[in-house]
């Protein structure tokens, strides 16, 4: 049933990239809670080698992949088939946190779409690349991506963008540090 891969290859690959979401999920070292994220538009996924993929990581109203991964590098990220034939792939690894002032920051982006509400980009060393049934997993379907995040992060200008960040992604819920005030700049990205 399950298969544990030594590398992400061309049908896994192409695995994640039918998957309309993916779920990341992170622990902080001693205590606190656990964190599942979803995650959308394709564009905001890519894979750099055989066993390191890379997302953007775009505003919103916690910040704990960013102070889980700063706190101890644990990160799995999930795809699993809810119109394809039955799988689910996890992606266990350690993390990092790319910002815009990190030297690799610029060279990364361009592998993503235009979104307007980047705060980082969390680049995943993979250690463990497993398949398993994904027997129960319900099938639905996709009818497209919501915008809505795009949208709300276009109508803030950069003063409004800081001061969100300030007041919503500068700790976790548990109180790690997570964006640092330099951090909280928004980020300018290409069309």
């Amino acid at each position: 049933m399950g298969k544990v891969h030594e590398r992400l290859n061309d049908r896994l690959r192409e695995f994640m990239a039918r998957q309309p979401v993916f779920f990341v999920a992170t622990a902080p070292e001693h205590g606190g809670h656990v964190n599942v994220s979803p995650k959308g538009y394709a564009d905001t996924f890519a894979v750099l080698d055989d066993t390191t993929v890379a997302y953007l990581d775009l505003d919103g109203s916690g910040v704990e992949t960013i102070a889980h991964v700063r706190d101890n590098g644990r990160v799995t990220l999930m795809f699993a088939a809810f119109s394809d034939p039955p799988n689910i792939l996890r992606l266990y690894g350690r993390g990092r946190v790319v910002t815009p002032g990190d030297a690799d920051f610029a060279e990364l982006l361009t592998l993503f779409g235009p979104h307007p509400g980047v705060r980082s980009i969390i680049v995943v060393e993979c250690d463990r690349i497993s398949d398993s049934c994904g027997f129960s997993v319900p099938f639905m379907t996709f009818d497209k991506d919501r915008t809505l995040l795009d949208e709300w992060a276009e109508r803030k200008d950069v003063q409004q963008k800081r001061a969100y960040r300030a007041r919503n992604n500068r700790e976790s819920v548990d109180g790690l540090p997570a964006l640092s005030a330099e951090e909280t700049d928004p980020v300018t990205q290409r069309s």
